[in-house]
């Protein structure tokens, strides 16, 4: 990755680029088991719904953020989201956590930026987003356990299988596996 490239949290005026990433990563080959949206149903959103969406996890907001890789020129790479999930609420996907925590969402590289730091780059600034701002004791995500890829990426980075396994979207059988990082497990 070139240091060119600027990892930052988006602005609520980004909606448009926001956008165009969102789709591009439904257009992706392992969409179907990476995210719980199709490109179809997003491409049919009106741009109010791009405009909230990017608003709600902007640079100003402490309760999701979204964090992107940004090439000279502007064109955005690379896009991960943490949504923070209180402790004794309902998370993301409707379980309860005994600990206030981070979830990493909407992991998106494009292909032609793969292997060069960019995901790595992402994680970190992601990761001290929510130790730093948001103030959670750990993060944790989910991947399709048939999403071997992007599993062994977040095995290299730190993240460990915590054993719970969720329903994957859909009625194919599959799972989503849990994995977590600790604040403590990570230098600050």
């Amino acid at each position: 990755m070139s240091p060119e490239h600027v990892i930052r949290s988006i602005r609520a005026d980004d909606w448009p680029a926001a956008k165009e990433i969102r789709l591009a990563s439904l257009r992706d080959p392992v969409a179907h088991i990476a995210f719980m949206d199709t490109y179809e149903n997003a491409a049919g959103q009106p741009d109010a719904f791009w405009q909230g969406r990017t608003a709600d996890a902007a640079e100003d907001v402490v309760e999701r953020q979204q964090i992107v890789a940004e090439e000279p020129g502007g064109r955005w790479v690379g896009s991960v989201t943490v949504l923070v999930e209180e402790a004794g609420a309902p998370g993301a996907l409707g379980d309860v956590s005994d600990v206030r925590q981070g979830h990493l969402v909407a992991v998106y590289v494009r292909p032609e930026a793969r292997g060069q730091g960019v995901t790595e780059r992402l994680f970190s600034h992601a990761l001290r987003w929510a130790w730093e701002v948001a103030g959670v004791e750990r993060v944790r995500l989910f991947v399709d356990e048939r999403n071997g890829r992007a599993e062994a990426f977040y095995r290299k980075f730190g993240f460990v299988p915590t054993g719970k396994t969720v329903p994957a979207p859909g009625d194919s059988g599959a799972r989503e596996l849990e994995f977590v990082i600790e604040r403590t497990q990570v230098a600050n």
